[in-house]
């Protein structure tokens, strides 16, 4: 009788411990953001059916189970890059893993570590004052930066969602009191200026508040993260994106920080949609969530990686965490497409929701073709009249040559001064490169991971960029406030013949008295072997100036068309400022006419043909001058100089032939077209001539005045001669 009582006292202490954890489920209130009961019944029942399913689903585990592995560790805060930092960040991702296969597998092993883990921040986050390494940023508790906190809080955000059912009003009450509470206060009392800052700080911010005020049903917090701190709409969520991008979707930051500002845009907007429906959020500015994915996608190269512009990691790719769940989101909320099916399978994984078992459906169903992006060209500034970008394609999947061309805004505090600047990308490789950000992301030895002086120095200016630098200076003197209030102005984009695509642009308000004028040609000819490059840029001044034409390359030298010093025996910078300080000056010539050099990158030779004068300069040079710290990579570019008021800088870009080492073949490494001529220029219009092997020629028309017009007739004359054509431009063979 005895033992009878105490089983039965140990089954009803059993009971009731098992009725605490599980929350009164009866009173459950619906998932805010974690996986609903019928989605973890679909997800499930493809596991080992499907192939994205099953392989997301397994790595998902297998990551998981790792984190278990190691057990919780919640270091005191520590140098940005470093051990403590890394670790918070490793931390909020195990969370968010282990939620999503906590309601997928309901192992309460992954509950009790989420557990386990909030417990630890309960117990250190109301100690913590300001981050004590925060060296000028906004400052955490957890992290140096604000941003890396609300990064932290939308990843935990979903994985207390996902286990708020499973803990005790007494676990809750502990987190809610000891650590969301606190860290929201900490951004909307203590820095409610960068809460509504329209950035993508300010948009991670706004969607992590936004989060974790659902979860925890506070409509306060919400409305706060909609709306902004005042509520009146001066900041918040909506605000964010109505001026942070185009009405293209065009992200004014560039497509390197985009893809980080679509990750809280993304996850929030499907948080609003559960939650919130009457917001309608992806029927908001016309369906700006769609378009600012697709430009996203469209702002990639053909191999994925994200074209990068302003600060910006030249590996950056769609592989991205926001990509990946942007791919399952708007396949769902926007309805079936091929193009996005062709991403999955770049990404070979799908995100573990309802939207990620749809797309994995019509993947299995169909045949995947990978995405070939057409010729677009974006508009930048909320109101799309700012300026944009332009982007040239031909070719089909990876073999594309892409030409673009940046003509917006600056861009804020990731914007570099580089208005007119090109980038060219064929044989699957950046040919004409950006340089990107300088920046070693989280290595602690070089400055924490941060972005280091030279970002600023070299990165950020003109001369590191393929456009045109007046006097040896940076647009706007690389005073940031001045560009923001500037931008370039779009001409002409016409891609209607894919055999002969064009795009043109100005800047007229990035040097005092100077003009400028951009004109980009993609050209593919049945006589020449692959696509080629023409550029006309035309400054227009009442003063003398000195103008620099960079071009930076990759690849290494093969010949030239004029002799050149080099400076062998002693390198001396460029110059000593506004970027000039970091480059080598290896060598320098005086073409005194057209010229030409070519270059190998990959397997194929490049020429770069230039029109010149008998007072050209002509300089070698190569990157990490002045670099003490070797922050900088060692790259190459030639910088042709041209004194003058009034000047056209014509050239072409020549891919041409192929090389194996492997093989030991070479062929074709001289290229076809041999020299380019400016026959003149003025307010009407400007006239190339191009000349090359075989007896070929063309001539190259654009016009100068204003308001553009395919069907308008010009006329010019120069050196005796009249040349007449309709339209914006107009590309002629002579032979």
């Amino acid at each position: 009788m005895k033992k009878t009582f105490i089983l039965i006292i140990l089954l009803a202490l059993a009971g009731g411990l098992m009725f605490c954890r599980q929350a009164d489920k009866q009173d459950r209130r619906t998932y805010k953001l974690a996986l609903t009961d019928q989605e973890v019944q679909d997800i499930n029942s493809l596991v080992g059916k499907n192939e994205l399913i099953t392989r997301s689903y397994h790595n998902l585990m297998s990551e998981s189970d790792q984190a278990l592995s190691k057990g919780v560790e919640v270091p005191p805060p520590g140098e940005s890059g470093g051990y403590e930092h890394e670790k918070h960040k490793q931390n909020y991702r195990d969370m968010k893993k282990t939620g999503i296969m906590f309601r997928l597998t309901g192992d309460e092993k992954y509950a009790r570590f989420i557990k386990d883990m909030l417990d630890a921040y309960a117990e250190m986050y109301p100690k913590l004052g300001p981050h004590p390494l925060a060296h000028n940023q906004k400052p955490g508790k957890l992290f140096h930066q604000t941003l890396n906190e609300t990064v932290w809080l939308l990843n935990t955000a979903q994985a207390y969602d996902a286990v708020y059912d499973w803990l005790s009003q007494e676990d809750r009450k502990n987190y809610e009191e000891n650590i969301f509470n606190v860290m929201v206060r900490w951004f909307t009392e203590e820095y409610p200026h960068e809460f509504d800052r329209i950035h993508n700080h300010g948009m991670w911010m706004a969607a992590s508040v936004g989060m974790i005020g659902y979860v925890m049903e506070n409509q306060d917090w919400v409305d706060m993260a909609l709306y902004g701190t005042k509520k009146d709409g001066s900041g918040g969520f909506l605000a964010q994106i109505s001026q942070l991008f185009s009405p293209d979707g065009y992200y004014m930051e560039g497509a390197y920080y985009v893809r980080y500002a679509l990750r809280p845009f993304l996850f929030f907007a499907e948080a609003i949609e559960r939650n919130q429906p009457e917001i309608k959020i992806y029927q908001f500015k016309n369906q700006l969530v769609k378009k600012a994915f697709y430009s996203a996608l469209q702002m990639t190269y053909p191999n994925g990686a994200f074209i990068p512009i302003n600060d910006a990691s030249r590996s950056m790719d769609i592989n991205a965490p926001g990509m990946v769940y942007g791919t399952s989101l708007l396949y769902d909320r926007y309805g079936p497409d091929d193009n996005l099916l062709g991403i999955a399978d770049i990404q070979n994984q799908v995100y573990l929701n309802g939207a990620g078992v749809k797309l994995a459906n019509d993947y299995a169903r169909k045949k995947v073709k990978r995405p070939t992006w057409e010729s677009i060209e974006f508009t930048d500034g909320q109101d799309g009249k700012q300026g944009g970008f332009g982007l040239l394609r031909t070719g089909e999947g990876d073999d594309q040559t892409v030409l673009s061309m940046k003509y917006g805004v600056h861009g804020l505090g990731h914007g570099h001064f580089d208005k007119l600047h090109f980038m060219f990308w064929d044989q699957r490789r950046e040919v004409i490169p950006d340089y990107g950000f300088v920046r070693w992301i989280n290595i602690e030895p070089k400055f924490g991971g941060r972005y280091l002086p030279e970002n600023n120095t070299w990165a950020k200016q003109t001369i590191a960029h393929n456009t045109v630098v007046v006097d040896q200076r940076s647009q706007n003197r690389g005073n940031r406030k001045v560009a923001d209030k500037v931008h370039g102005k779009r001409f002409f984009f016409e891609t209607d013949n894919p055999d002969l695509q064009v795009m043109s642009a100005r800047a007229d308000d990035h040097y005092p008295g100077v003009k400028m004028h951009r004109t980009l040609f993609l050209v593919r000819d049945e006589d020449m072997e692959y696509p080629f490059v023409i550029d006309i840029y035309r400054l227009e001044s009442d003063e003398e100036h000195s103008y620099d034409y960079p071009l930076h390359y990759h690849g290494q030298i093969m010949a030239s068309s004029f002799d050149y010093l080099s400076h062998d025996a002693m390198l001396k910078p460029l110059g000593n400022a506004f970027g000039y300080q970091h480059i080598w000056n290896e060598a320098e010539a005086r073409p005194e006419a057209s010229g030409w050099v070519s270059w190998l990158s990959g397997h194929r030779f490049y020429t770069w043909v230039f029109s010149g004068t008998p007072d050209s300069k002509f300089y070698f040079g190569r990157t990490a001058a002045n670099d003490p710290n070797f922050n900088l990579r060692t790259e190459p570019l030639f910088v042709l100089r041209q004194t003058g008021q009034d000047h056209v800088f014509a050239s072409v870009i020549e891919p041409h032939g192929y090389f194996s080492e492997a093989a030991e073949v070479s062929r074709n490494a001289y290229s076809t077209i041999r020299a380019i001529k400016v026959i003149g220029h003025n307010d009407t219009g400007t006239v190339i001539h191009i000349l090359g092997d075989r007896d070929l020629e063309w001539l190259a028309t654009v016009y100068n005045g204003e308001n553009p017009d395919p069907q308008a007739e010009h006329s010019v004359r120069f050196r005796g001669e009249t040349f007449n054509w309709t339209g914006n431009y107009s590309l002629s063979k002579i032979k």
